[in-house]
């Protein structure tokens, strides 16, 4: 089977740390994310939710703070493989640029998922440019530990943070 390949990507006029403050919350997916109504994280797993009601679980590969690089992978569903790759890079202060690459298989869901990202890309740079949105508001709402998850108890198991203080995760190879 053949895997296929895409990758979408847009400038967004504000500062890395800005779009990163939102990229690296996998709980806030949903609110920029279109067909997407649910999103929950547990450790390194994320479940989302699609308006069909299909729930599709994640496993979070990387979420790097400090490459603003963010990871997953998708296991079953449509999917025989998947991984997806969100950076955010810095223009210069008060730019940035977002990419979203999606390797999947059958190669077809690489085109669904291409025409899916396109959009999320388009809702996430309407919401930084305009300073407001649901998810801008739910990343205010709940604030973030250091390495890009809510502040918050620790999931059980996260032996990325036991008995760790609070820093950024590496996972996944460089």
């Amino acid at each position: 089977m053949r895997r296929g390949s895409v990758r979408r990507e847009v400038v967004v006029r504000v500062d890395a740390d800005t779009a990163w403050r939102v990229v690296g919350r996998p709980d806030v997916l949903h609110h920029w994310f279109p067909g997407i109504v649910d999103c929950r994280v547990e450790g390194d797993t994320r479940t989302v939710t699609l308006g069909t009601g299909l729930a599709l679980q994640e496993t979070i590969l990387t979420n790097d703070p400090l490459q603003r690089r963010f990871q997953y992978r998708i296991a079953g569903g449509p999917f025989t493989e998947h991984l997806a790759t969100l950076d955010v890079v810095a223009l210069g202060d008060d730019a940035s640029l977002i990419t979203y690459a999606s390797d999947a298989a059958p190669a077809t869901m690489a085109i669904v998922l291409g025409g899916a990202t396109a959009g999320a890309l388009a809702e996430l740079r309407r919401q930084l440019e305009a300073g407001e949105g649901p998810a801008l508001a739910a990343v205010a709402a709940v604030p973030e530990r250091s390495g890009g998850r809510p502040a918050g108890p620790r999931p059980a198991g996260d032996a990325a943070h036991a008995g760790a203080p609070d820093r950024p995760a590496h996972r996944g190879g460089r």
